[in-house]
Order: C-alpha cells, then sequence, then structure tokens
C-alpha cells in the first residue's frame, strides 16, 4: 500500500487533506524559504514546494509519496510574507486594501526520484480595509503566520469581495489540481473512501 507524506506542519493543509478523505502522515522538514535575486513569485513557490518534497523524500521509504507546498501572496509582482508587528500588517493591509491581489500556491509531488510540480493562482478582491478593523483583526492572532497577513477561511474572510480561482488554494492547497497530481502518481482520492 502506497503511504502518503505531508511535508508542512500547517494545520490548514492537513484539514484540507482530511477533508477529501486522505490517510497521510505529517513530516516536518526544514528549508531557506529565502527569495533568490530575480527569482519570480511562480519560480519561487515552485522551488520552494519541491525543495520541501525532496527533503520529506529523504526521510522515507522510496516508495512512497510526499507531498510539499508553499503559498505566497503577490501585489504587483512582490511577495508579500507573514506581518511580524501590527504597523507591518497594516503597510500590507493598506496595500491590498480596494484591489486585487494573487495567492500562489507551488504543488511537489515526489516519489523516489520522480519529482514534478505544478503552481496554481487564485484572484482575490478585497474590500476597502478601515483602520479599526485591522487593528483589531491583528489582535485575533490569526494574521501572524499567514502569508498577506489574513486567512481567508478565518475572520479574514470578511475582507474578501470575491475570488477567482481555486478557494482551497487561498487556504493553502488546490485540492482539485493535488488530487488530479496524486491520481498520475497512482494515489486516487477515490481509492481511500
Amino acid at each position: 500500500m502506497l503511504m502518503l507524506y505531508l511535508a508542512s506542519t500547517s494545520p490548514r493543509r492537513r484539514e484540507l487533506l482530511q477533508q477529501i478523505g486522505l490517510t497521510f502522515e505529517v513530516l516536518k522538514v526544514s528549508v531557506d524559504e529565502s527569495p533568490l535575486e530575480d527569482e519570480t513569485p511562480a519560480e519561487y513557490v515552485a522551488r520552494l514546494a519541491v525543495a520541501k518534497a525532496r527533503a520529506a523524500m529523504e526521510l522515507v521509504s522510496s516508495g512512497d509519496i510526499v507531498l510539499g507546498a508553499d503559498t505566497t501572496v503577490v501585489c504587483d509582482g512582490r511577495i508579500i510574507g507573514k506581518p511580524e508587528s501590527l504597523e507591518e500588517a497594516v503597510a500590507i493591509w493598506q496595500s491590498l486594501s480596494r484591489r486585487s491581489h494573487q495567492v500562489l500556491t507551488g504543488v511537489a509531488l515526489a516519489r523516489g526520484e520522480l519529482v514534478t510540480h505544478r503552481v496554481v493562482t487564485t484572484e482575490v478582491h478585497f474590500k476597502e480595509l478601515l483602520p479599526a478593523e485591522m487593528e483589531a483583526y491583528w489582535h485575533t492572532g490569526e494574521p501572524r503566520d499567514k502569508a498577506g497577513g489574513y486567512g481567508i477561511q478565518g475572520r479574514g474572510a470578511v475582507w474578501v469581495d470575491r475570488i477567482s480561482g481555486s478557494y482551497s488554494n487561498v487556504v493553502g492547497l488546490p485540492l482539485a489540481e493535488t488530487a488530479e497530481m496524486l491520481d498520475g502518481f497512482g494515489y486516487s482520492v477515490w481509492s481511500q473512501a
């Protein structure tokens, strides 16, 4: 029987895989997440997803499948990281207020020497963000560990006017695309039922 490993400790990715009925083990891996000079956001998330999958592959049997992923928020071609202070969060949110940004997730699968990946992009549009709600949102604690400083699956959802593309991608893992990739590795979502 094929074993699936998730090379991520993200609770959101775990919940998404559980949502579609997959059985898997979580592996914690460490990779340098610093962007490279002249690297596009799509190249960045693809590189990190592949690096996580390869690092985890070192810990498992060559017949097992490892899933690595990395998600980032992009506005005006610039990667928006995780805010470390209220001031940094407010600056990010002001740049996203009343406009669109992109959420990119790189997804990589590894099995033995075979590694495949893809990048999924979702367009997200925010309503106008008010100073009082930005401060209140920061104090919920929700924004601190999230790219772009918000969670669409949490209270940050009230800022989202509309999206174009995969909702689960914005949460942290595009499920349709991930299931399709897994199927190509002989690991069907439907055989797990």
